[in-house]
């Protein structure tokens, strides 16, 4: 296998250079003005990402793995010209994503927190925190029942959430074996599944947003009752910890954490040893950990509804529905530092050139995360100049002529592909609602909330497997844990939780009821996960 990964390795860039030299010639170049690719609109704009997704998981290396997927997006939109390629890369590319206001807000947030938490393991409130938990928490079944609980309580923002979940609980699982791809599928699973059936959240604002002619909080809230894939994902989460039941790569993991204390099992371990790169202070307490954790919870909040008017006399849901994630997020984290800055000093358990000396010593535990959202951000832009959106929808608005009870489940199956290979819940979320409303408003109302929360689910689904989706990557920062290993680790989980949630949407359909349909669910659950734990582990 090693052989096979270093020959493709070798192969990829030749054939990308044989291509690109090859191949400059067969396309005429476009006029300057109103310039639409020949590939614009078709299923090639979709090949870029699943070239980048495809080769990630072959060769276990993202950063080419997504670059090669940039470049290819950028002969596709060039018609191969070389020049126009790297241009493209580059403007509309790099550069675009990078002086985006909402991205640039994103980035200083996982700054400010990767600084926070540098600040609260030097100081010594992880290892005193864990301490605590270890006297609490006994088991491993505990550690990971506490990560879900913890996971659900914070359902505000999907990157707030797999962050501070990881920040909070690392120490605690690491201590009691918990391997790191475990406790980023935890981290995982309870970021967007669980933001995406809370009423107060970013992502409710974001579908409200989506719904045009129609009360989108009203429909949010009829939707989470459908909302399966999510739903059924917190209860696999809860029964495989409780029935002791791992499978595929995870298994692997976690037995060698278990047995042989090894939490990370590949050579690939970028974050081993960092929380022990230091001298730690050893008068930390459990307060220097949780007052920065409540504080930075409180000030997020109070930024997100500050972006959305509410201290100009909006109300709060509204605020929330309307907040600016990014910014809110960014002055949240900022005034959270603040509040860690002053307790630490105040305490005197770090002095102040020492807590100065924690903000770079964060920033560089973040460059992993940022890479990879740089490079994600990037193959989406490139992969929208493309009009993989305009196909998409296009191939929708014809498969609504078809069978109307079949729609919920084509809908997750199209939201799913989509949000996987382009690693955006929010973008399906743009492409599929409009849709689903406009053929079912004046038709069917309880067939076009089970095709909304179809394609809220499949999208959920679709970004919980991508290896480019920014929850999949800030819950590998979270966690520390490699990120090809999260992948590949979490997908087959989440396979099985999409192809249960699946048959229930071809259920939901026909019965168009939500308790019979989640009933019928969480016992095809229950028993595909009975059924695994009956087959043998392969060595």
């Amino acid at each position: 296998m090693q052989i096979l990964i270093r020959r493709i390795k070798t192969a990829v860039p030749v054939i990308a250079l044989c291509v690109l030299f090859c191949s400059m010639t067969a396309f005429a170049s476009e006029g300057e003005t109103e310039y639409v690719p020949s590939m614009y609109a078709t299923f090639w704009a979709l090949i870029p990402p699943i070239i980048a997704i495809a080769l990630a998981l072959i060769t276990k290396e993202v950063y080419s793995s997504l670059f090669l997927g940039i470049f290819v997006s950028g002969l596709f939109y060039s018609g191969f010209s070389f020049e126009g390629t790297v241009s493209h890369m580059f403007e509309d590319g790099f550069l675009a994503v990078l002086s985006d206001s909402y991205n640039v807000g994103i980035l200083i947030f996982l700054v400010i927190l990767g600084a926070i938490v540098a600040l609260m393991n030097k100081a010594g409130g992880s290892a005193a925190f864990g301490r605590w938990a270890s006297g609490k928490i006994k088991t491993r079944v505990g550690a990971q029942l506490a990560t879900i609980a913890l996971g659900v309580l914070i359902f505000i923002d999907d990157y707030f959430n797999c962050l501070t979940v990881g920040s909070v609980m690392r120490p605690v699982t690491d201590k009691h074996k918990v391997s790191r791809a475990k406790l980023s599928y935890l981290i995982d699973a309870t970021a967007a599944p669980i933001c995406i059936i809370a009423p107060i959240s970013s992502w409710a604002a974001a579908v409200t947003g989506f719904v045009e002619g129609e009360d989108g909080f009203s429909l949010f809230i009829r939707a989470i009752p459908y909302n399966y894939y999510a739903l059924l994902t917190i209860v696999m989460m809860i029964a495989m910890v409780i029935l002791k039941v791992e499978f595929g790569p995870m298994a692997r993991h976690e037995k060698n954490a278990a047995e042989k204390g090894d939490l990370f099992t590949t050579q690939e371990r970028p974050y081993a040893g960092m929380e022990h790169a230091d001298k730690i202070t050893t008068n930390g307490r459990v307060i220097d950990l949780v007052i920065p954790i409540i504080s930075l919870i409180v000030c997020c909040v109070i930024g997100m509804i500050y972006t959305g008017g509410f201290f100009e006399g909006v109300d709060f849901i509204t605020s929330f529905s309307q907040s600016d994630a990014s910014v809110g997020l960014a002055l949240g984290g900022f005034f959270g530092l603040l509040v860690t800055i002053v307790l630490y000093l105040l305490r005197k358990v770090l002095n102040f050139h020492e807590i100065m000396s924690c903000i770079p010593e964060g920033f560089k535990a973040m460059v992993p995360a940022i890479l990879i959202l740089t490079f994600a951000w990037t193959l989406k832009a490139m992969t929208d100049s493309l009009g993989a959106a305009e196909f998409v929808e296009g191939v929708m608005k014809n498969a609504a002529g078809g069978l109307m009870s079949m729609l919920p489940a084509i809908i997750f199956l199209v939201g799913c592909f989509l949000a996987f290979a382009t690693g955006t819940s929010w973008g399906t979320f743009g492409i599929l609602i409009p849709i689903v409303v406009a053929v079912f408003e004046n038709t069917n109302p309880t067939l076009m909330i089970i095709s909304i929360s179809a394609c809220m689910a499949g999208a959920v689904c679709g970004d919980h497997c991508s290896p480019i989706s920014d929850t999949t990557i800030m819950a590998s920062a979270g966690a520390q844990c490699d990120h090809v290993n999260h992948v590949s680790t979490q997908l087959p989980y989440a396979l099985v939780c999409a192809a249960v949630s699946f048959v229930t949407y071809i259920i939901a359909g026909f019965v168009q009821n939500a308790i019979i349909c989640l009933a019928i669910g969480l016992m095809l659950m229950l028993a595909a996960l009975l059924l695994i734990r009956k087959i043998p582990p392969k060595e």
